[in-house]
């Protein structure tokens, strides 16, 4: 029998088989103008760590909202005694926001998933497993992305042509996903940190990133703490975790304000930690690699 005929080893049933998560976890988000979105998504993540994680809180840091959003999340917090509301005066943006939650955490573990819930965790018990024999668990962005039109079309068959197949499997339209792969191809090239996806849901010991120096403002922190973590000399897993197309509301990560930021960050603390040699001392971590022939066929997309 060969490697890809044998029975995936990580399935949906065996992640429901498992008995809920033992030690304690922090589930944070950030949310922005999210009137349409936030009522559904709580209740749909308390739902999720209340089959899954004996121990748990989800943090929301309400980031200058001006819409609805404080009131529905204050009805919430009489609905869902886990839930805990950090507020931001103004709007503070990604990276802002992500620190604060991150410090307002108190669980072993943390986690963070988008409001529009991007990407897929069905499997999350499945993933929490790994903590206890790998330091991080980091997603990898699979699902294919919904080619808009005909022009969409094109530009995706002349990338795969150059090789770059996971173009069309990063988003849910080819300028984001091109944002997503240049992003991450940039970083690969100057961090040389081998993991196979920067911006996606990731669980770490909370007590690691709170004390790492976070020095990014915008997007970047995502992979900043990847990198930290990895030159710390921490063990990363990677799960397969897809990409789901936004539904409804108005995604904020790819507007060209964001964008800049990113970019500025990376090019900075690249020139700051790697040129300079004036950042954390850059040890060598373990990466586990993805291997699709563990996971359903479907996971891996």
């Amino acid at each position: 029998m060969t490697q890809r005929s044998r029975p995936a080893r990580f399935t949906q049933a065996y992640c429901d088989s498992l008995l809920r998560f033992d030690h304690s976890l922090s589930w944070v988000c950030w949310a922005y103008n999210e009137e349409v979105l936030i009522e559904r998504y709580l209740k749909r993540a308390n739902g999720l760590l209340r089959r899954t994680v004996k121990e748990y809180e989800i943090v929301v840091v309400d980031d200058g909202s001006t819409d609805r959003t404080p009131l529905i999340l204050k009805d919430l917090s009489q609905e869902i005694s886990q839930l805990r509301i950090v507020t931001n005066e103004t709007n503070r943006n990604v990276g802002y926001s992500c620190k604060r939650a991150i410090m307002a955490a108190s669980k072993e573990f943390l986690m963070w998933q988008t409001v529009d819930w991007s990407y897929d965790i069905a499997m999350l018990r499945g993933f929490l497993e790994f903590l206890h024999t790998h330091d991080v668990v980091a997603g990898v962005r699979r699902a294919p992305v919904q080619k808009a039109n005909r022009v969409h079309r094109v530009v995706g068959g002349i990338l795969r042509l150059f090789g770059i197949k996971h173009i069309t499997r990063r988003s849910d339209t080819i300028p984001k996903a091109l944002v997503s792969v240049v992003n991450y191809m940039l970083i690969r090239a100057l961090f040389r940190v081998s993991l196979s996806d920067f911006q996606n849901v990731c669980i770490y010991p909370s007590a690691l990133v709170r004390e790492m120096e976070k020095e990014a403002d915008s997007s970047f922190l995502n992979p900043e703490m990847l990198i930290k973590a990895y030159w710390s000399g921490c063990s990363i897993v990677e799960v397969p975790i897809s990409f789901i197309p936004r539904q409804a509301g108005q995604a904020k990560g790819t507007r060209l304000r964001a964008i800049r930021s990113s970019v500025q960050d990376i090019f900075r603390l690249w020139l700051k930690w790697v040129i300079l040699g004036n950042g954390p001392t850059r040890g060598r971590g373990a990466v586990r690699r993805l291997v699709p022939e563990e996971w359903p066929p479907d996971s891996v997309s």
